[in-house]
């Protein structure tokens, strides 16, 4: 499975410069391409909502929090989502080919494997990045 060089570049932009608060990225043609940018002022409930609802997708998103000692953090999320009503075959794709590009994504730092909008909750999100 290829991956479409704006992937890469863009997910610098979102690690280095901030330029985005997520990444959904679809496979199309045999390669991985982006297909939405979330902007910097965007939230979880418009990260989720990019999600279709019988399509697999990766997603990255970038979780901003506040530690005890109230530092100002942040974490890089990589998303699978592969919902119960997808495709056979989409799900078997996206599955054999997500370690694959999730090297090419050098920083994430959380993975999570969703098959329902509650796997990927915020509460979910919050608890691992603690």
């Amino acid at each position: 499975m290829a991956v479409h060089d704006d992937c890469k570049l863009k997910f610098l932009e979102l690690k280095a410069k901030r330029n985005f608060r997520f990444i959904v990225f679809k496979i199309e043609n045999q390669q991985v391409v982006v297909e939405k940018l979330g902007g910097p002022l965007e939230t979880y409930d418009d990260f989720t909502a990019s999600f279709p609802t019988d399509e697999c997708r990766y997603a990255v998103y970038d979780f901003d929090y506040i530690t005890e000692e109230n530092c100002q953090k942040s974490k890089i999320f990589f998303i699978a989502w592969s919902p119960d009503s997808s495709r056979v075959r989409m799900k078997m794709v996206y599955a054999s080919s997500k370690d694959r590009f999730k090297r090419e994504l050098d920083g994430i730092q959380f993975e999570l494997q969703a098959t329902d909008p509650s796997e990927m909750s915020l509460d979910i999100v919050k608890a691992r990045a603690f």
